[in-house]
């Protein structure tokens, strides 16, 4: 019997359809999948509650890429200058009967580390300007990986995910959270070249499209095509209604089809793209003041100061996750011949890094804004020849650090072993790290899912705990 002026809820007819089933809760969890599903695809970039009140508005992601030596720049270890040139034996799985491995000598810093700031956190002379804003920073010096080649590496700290695809971290965040700016993509990517893992760096993969990053690369044209190519915006506005019509009217034939939401959507983006983003890049206006912040010299269009202030303004205008690469695939930190080529890439990122905490403080973003450092490896505190002025690859131990809205400041969390090669206190997961992060923006990693190919997915698997040491 129906009561009167009662009308069920979709989802109460689903529940009461199914009720008597054996196979109840799959077909619910899937039906109501393809229920939310849809809601999404409708507006997928309408804005989200999170899980619950978020510390941070916004992630600004610095990811150097090559493999950072965490030795020879956050990870002091006096053992390891001492014992320089001597022999260390490993007992892991990973080097038992390894080629190479039989025989390996310990290798010292190339810089020198000294305590900083009130708090006396140790870092060496490799960034000197970010030393200066130690007291700011929550240092994590005992993350590890899963991986240990460059692809599956950068990967891992993308997507949670080693060897195949998935959808990145500013993909899940956008999926999670929708956009508060409709005129500007929710995920932007500012990359001078392409990174190991290519595009999949920033794609959305199984998730809507409309989620996926968008590359922005320094110089004259960051973004092709953000001019209007009709002569009045007025003509453009029809011609972008006529569009929209069709679309619909084709859409409608088509309702299951998630990629072709996806591409109107990203019609809607783009034109509030020629609106909104020419003046996002536009730092004519910045004072000469902020501009020396991060080494910039007026109307230089690339480097990565240019990323570094480009990010701060993006972040300003409501952008929820902008990802900053240093270098690509090559010339970059992957430092096997010569570790002093560490310097030369550390003089292009330190002041800008460093000008970006600082900027952000002054505008009044610093408690807003989470900033996140980190490269895919460390580097090995030994090699198998005595003389080798390089580093290897190094998955087992290497240092990130968070700093901004919801961060402790001026602490070190996690330690290494005395010669920096494994986690001995407090180790770091990139899950581990990946979940700290969605928890300062108010989601819950464990329930930021997305069903696909028959299973719920999320961004740590099934794994991933919160850091709660590094949090305010």
């Amino acid at each position: 019997m129906e009561l009167p002026g009662f009308r069920p809820t979709r989802r109460a007819a689903v529940r009461s359809m199914v009720g008597g089933s054996l196979l109840f809760p799959g077909i619910v969890s899937e039906l109501l999948a393809a229920e939310e599903r849809r809601a999404s695809d409708a507006d997928p970039l309408a804005p989200k509650k999170p899980h619950f009140a978020p510390k941070a508005k916004a992630v600004i992601f610095l990811f150097m890429s090559g493999g950072v030596s965490h030795v020879d720049s956050f990870d002091p270890k006096p053992k390891l200058t001492a014992n320089h040139g001597k022999t260390v034996t490993l007992d892991h799985p990973e080097t038992r009967n390894r080629p190479g491995y039989e025989k390996l000598f310990l290798k010292q810093p190339n810089w020198k580390f000294a305590p900083r700031g009130k708090s006396g956190i140790e870092t060496s002379d490799l960034f000197p300007h970010l030393a200066k804003q130690i007291d700011d920073i929550s240092l994590v010096r005992s993350m590890h990986t899963s991986h240990s080649n460059h692809y599956n590496a950068t990967l891992g700290m993308h997507t949670g995910s080693f060897t195949v695809a998935r959808p990145s971290i500013g993909s899940w965040m956008s999926y999670g959270l929708g956009t508060s700016n409709r005129n500007l993509p929710s995920f932007l990517v500012l990359a001078p070249q392409m990174p190991y893992a290519g595009t999949q760096v920033w794609a959305s993969d199984f998730l809507p499209g409309a989620h996926q990053g968008t590359r922005v690369i320094p110089g004259t044209e960051p973004i092709a095509n953000l001019k209007r190519r009709v002569p009045t915006a007025q003509r453009q506005e029809l011609e972008l209604e006529a569009l929209k019509a069709f679309n619909e009217e084709h859409q409608n034939t088509r309702a299951d089809d998630p990629n072709l939401a996806a591409r109107i959507k990203s019609f809607e983006t783009a034109a509030g793209m020629q609106s909104e983003m020419p003046a996002a890049l536009d730092l004519s206006k910045e004072t000469d003041e902020t501009l020396a912040l991060y080494g910039l010299k007026r109307g230089q269009q690339e480097g990565f100061g240019w990323q570094c202030l480009v990010a701060r303004r993006l972040v300003e205008r409501g952008v929820r996750f902008v990802e900053l690469i240093h270098t690509g695939s090559s010339a970059n930190w992957d430092s096997h011949g010569n570790m002093a080529d560490h310097g030369r890439l550390a003089q292009q990122v330190d002041q800008p890094m460093a000008g970006l905490i600082t900027d952000l403080k002054r505008v009044g973003l610093f408690d807003d804004v989470l900033v996140v450092w980190t490269t895919e490896f460390g580097r090995t505190p030994f090699n198998n020849t005595a003389d080798n002025p390089g580093r290897e690859h190094h998955n087992w131990a290497f240092s990130s650090w968070l700093a901004g809205a919801g961060v402790k400041r001026g602490v070190a969390y996690g330690t290494t072993d005395e010669h920096g090669i494994k986690p001995v206190e407090k180790p770091v997961h990139v899950h581990d790290f990946h979940a700290t992060i969605l928890h300062l923006m108010g989601i819950n990693h464990e329930k930021l899912t997305y069903r696909h190919a028959g299973r719920d997915y999320r961004l740590t698997d099934v794994e991933g705990e919160v850091v709660k040491g590094v949090l305010s």
